[in-house]
């Protein structure tokens, strides 16, 4: 049985025509080479498997070339193609920097450039994933790159040019491959697809060439994976089988249930997926990006973006038309919030199936067909608010009633004299209230008791707050009456720990920081208290409520606190169980007898 080469290696481009995807740079190349301006240094860089490699290989076997075709391609048989096509070529080197990244490496590299080639007219170095390199090994290579021999060539690649230093970036031309299109990738495979003799449906090289997200290596390495399940034939059906992929009917179903608002059906759909082991994540993404399609097709500027089959791309549009730009847009949304929120759900399945619901709510006013469904549905709706109404009684006029302050509202007593003019005025105002009368009445309708009105006084409370801020400053002003109470020792330890106890809630931290050490009562009602570590007098607020708590109960408003810091050997640790009872063993050797006798175990 022969060996078998993957289609990635089988079928590698060997010239620059061969290419896919990179017509830019490949014309460039060719153009230096026509017009002999070849730089001394290239950079390669762009994404994984769109033609990096490839491009540096034929570029030195290019430049190389002893009979170059009009299109400036190798000939394949002169003695520096031939060698190269066999892999014993001595002027192409090429050095993969992801285990060679040492600076001895690109000493070794520097010392190999100082010999002028035997064969040919340029010594080409490919330097494979480059950032790799260490800082030593870009500084040990920086001089040679800068000023290397006439012969010399040198092709970095790398897929993180982000990594390289600005000063190896400097010295080279840089030329950055794009991802390869979906159109491109598919149309290569079914190149290959013809060369090996395989049948294969569009949708399905369609569907492979998406999955690859630009890299026609990893196309081709799918390929040959879906040929190996599938057989001489390739279709959708397998594809989509093979890398658990939703089928894309289920997207146009659920998408015309929303329209229609069928709920019972987008439940039991949505459960037949779950079924077929598809996660509810995954459906919702592609459910977004079903939607997406549709977007890109409400408008021919945007049509391009649209990545599918002749066939399936009408059966798009149709669906499109259906549907209304808000309608999209929305649903974009919703299906974009469960997305990011489906990871902290602890219902996966109920989580989507909220989701769902919330698509179809937005239907009612997003379509054509829908609005008129929403319209028949009308009467039904009305009628249910209809039922509700209650029974309006007919109007009887009423007598308006004084108008009575709210409780949280400042009251206001109100006296009222007889005035020969018959209009009843407040006389009285509240207390600690600034108020301020306006000379204009504000009229009311006429009482029972008479046609008599009031004038209400407006209450300024800007004013009002004035007041209250004088009062406070004014009890600020105060002086604190002096009390000096004697206290013994005993009684401030008795506080102390009193104060203690009902602060642990509170500050737990601060409780037990004061409560390792006993306080210390000084001249002129000063305390000292020992603490561990500075930051515990920082609380201030914790601080403050011991002081007042002190003066408080000790009936002593002289009282002053002044925390001293312990030094390390003086500081004291909680020990465990463990250490416990090996000190208390120390001081009383008979509970070990004990122990032995009583036959216990100490659980530690």
């Amino acid at each position: 049985m022969d060996n078998f080469i993957v289609s990635a290696r089988k079928y590698r481009p060997a010239t620059f025509h061969q290419v896919v995807g990179q017509e830019s740079i490949t014309t460039t190349l060719q153009n230096a080479i026509k017009n002999n301006h070849l730089a001394q240094a290239f950079l390669f860089t762009g994404p994984r498997g769109v033609g990096k490699t490839t491009c540096a290989r034929i570029l030195a076997k290019t430049i190389n070339c002893e009979n170059l075709t009009e299109d400036l391609e190798p000939c394949n048989e002169c003695e520096s193609c031939t060698s190269f096509n066999n892999n014993a070529s001595f002027n192409i080197h090429e050095l993969d920097a992801a285990s060679n990244n040492s600076v001895d490496d690109i000493r070794h590299l520097v010392e190999q450039v100082r010999i002028p080639p035997q064969v040919g007219r340029y010594k080409v170095y490919i330097i494979d994933e480059v950032h790799m390199l260490s800082q030593a090994a870009f500084n040990a290579f920086l001089k040679t790159l800068e000023e290397p021999p006439a012969y010399a060539k040198f092709i970095l690649a790398t897929t993180e040019k982000h990594k390289i230093i600005p000063t190896i970036l400097s010295r080279c031309q840089i030329f950055d491959f794009k991802r390869i299109n979906v159109e491109d990738i598919a149309n290569y495979l079914g190149y290959i697809a013809e060369k090996e003799h395989i049948e294969t449906e569009i949708e399905a090289r369609h569907i492979i060439a998406q999955k690859a997200d630009g890299a026609l290596r990893d196309a081709l390495s799918t390929f040959d994976q879906i040929v190996s399940y599938s057989g001489n034939k390739v279709t959708y059906k397998d594809v989509i089988e093979n890398l658990n992929i939703l089928d894309y009917e289920y997207y146009f179903k659920v998408t015309d249930y929303l329209i229609n608002s069928d709920i019972p059906s987008l439940l039991l759909i949505f459960n037949e997926i779950i079924e077929n082991g598809f996660d509810g994540q995954h459906f919702i993404v592609g459910l977004a990006e079903h939607l997406r399609s549709l977007l890109v097709l409400k408008s021919p500027a945007t049509i391009q973006l649209m990545h599918a089959s002749g066939s399936l791309k009408e059966k798009y549009v149709r669906q499109a038309n259906a549907c209304s730009t808000n309608f999209i847009l929305d649903a974009l949304q919703i299906c974009n919030k469960f997305d990011l929120s489906y990871k902290a759900s602890s219902n996966k399945k109920l989580h989507i199936e909220i989701a769902l619901l919330d698509l179809s709510r937005i239907t009612f006013v997003s379509t054509a067909s829908s609005q008129q469904a929403f319209e028949n549905r009308k009467p039904v709706v009305q009628a249910k608010v209809e039922e509700k109404k209650p029974e309006y009684k007919p109007y009887e006029p009423q007598v308006t009633k004084p108008i009575v302050a709210e409780k949280p509202k400042p009251i206001i007593k109100v006296e009222s004299e007889k005035a020969q003019s018959g209009n009843v005025v407040a006389k009285s105002k509240p207390e600690n209230i600034d108020t301020k009368i306006t000379e204009k009445p504000i009229k009311k309708s006429p009482s029972k008791e008479g046609g008599n009105s009031r004038v209400i006084k407006n209450i300024s409370i800007k004013q009002s707050l004035e007041a209250l801020k004088k009062k406070n400053e004014a009890a600020d002003e105060t002086p604190e009456k002096v009390i000096k109470t004697e206290f013994s020792k005993k009684m401030l330890v008795e506080v102390w720990d009193s104060f203690i106890t009902s602060y642990m809630d509170k500050s737990p931290s601060f409780a037990n920081a004061i409560a390792k050490y006993k306080p210390m009562l000084k001249g002129n009602f000063e305390i000292e208290y020992k603490v561990d570590s500075l930051i515990i007098t920082k609380d201030l607020l914790s601080v403050t409520s011991l002081l007042e708590f002190l003066k408080k109960n000790l009936n002593n408003t002289q009282i002053t606190l002044k925390p001293l810091v312990t030094a390390k050997d003086e500081q004291k640790i909680a020990y465990t169980d463990r250490e416990k009872f090996s000190e208390m063993t120390k001081k009383y050797p008979d509970i070990i007898k004990l122990k032995n006798q009583l036959n216990l175990e100490i659980d530690f």
